[in-house]
């Protein structure tokens, strides 16, 4: 069991992409495949007095800098920020809140053309093809992908703010702008 835990954070230490079970299980022989839920509970316990830890994203899980170290390593090593435009941001955000979700759907929400921004989140890795609509045209349905959620820090789409949350951040701040014009 040791042995196994010392090889999945092997793993963890050189994957770029999250580490699934599916790979877990490429590894070890069958009959001998470890859970990866239950290593990563037991890692994470050996890290928890060090600068690092595994954190899910998406279906798998990643290692980490804790977020206190952040500003150190961006201080040693500034990032290249991934920089996206007003419509990138709210085609973005359509997919996240609606998915899957069709162009023309996307297009009828925003009102404008989104071939290219949507080509352009699709090169980035932010949202990917996800099936065709039973629709008579059979459009593409796109979905975010996991660099999705490791860019905006999330573990999975339930940790976005609802609806009614962002509405009511909305609804605040327009009560802030009215109460200082008076």
């Amino acid at each position: 069991m040791k042995e196994q835990q010392l090889i999945i954070e092997s793993l963890l230490f050189v994957a770029s992409e999250p580490l699934l079970q599916s790979d877990i299980e490429r590894v070890f022989d069958v009959d001998d495949t470890p859970s990866l839920d239950d290593a990563i509970i037991d890692i994470n316990a050996k890290y928890s007095d060090s600068a690092f830890e595994v954190k899910a994203v998406g279906e798998g899980y990643m290692l980490v800098t804790k977020k206190e170290f952040e500003p150190f390593i961006s201080k040693y090593m500034p990032t290249k920020k991934l920089m996206l435009s007003n419509a990138s941001l709210e085609v973005l955000a359509i997919v996240a809140y609606k998915q899957p979700i069709s162009r023309i759907d996307i297009e009828s929400i925003r009102g404008v053309d989104c071939k290219g921004v949507i080509k352009n989140l699709l090169n980035k890795k932010l949202i990917k093809i996800g099936g065709r609509d039973d629709s008579l045209g059979k459009a593409l349905l796109y979905h975010t992908t996991d660099e999705y959620l490791k860019h905006f820090g999330l573990t999975n789409l339930s940790e976005m703010p609802t609806i009614s949350e962002i509405s009511e951040i909305i609804d605040s701040e327009d009560n802030g702008i009215i109460n200082e014009a008076l």
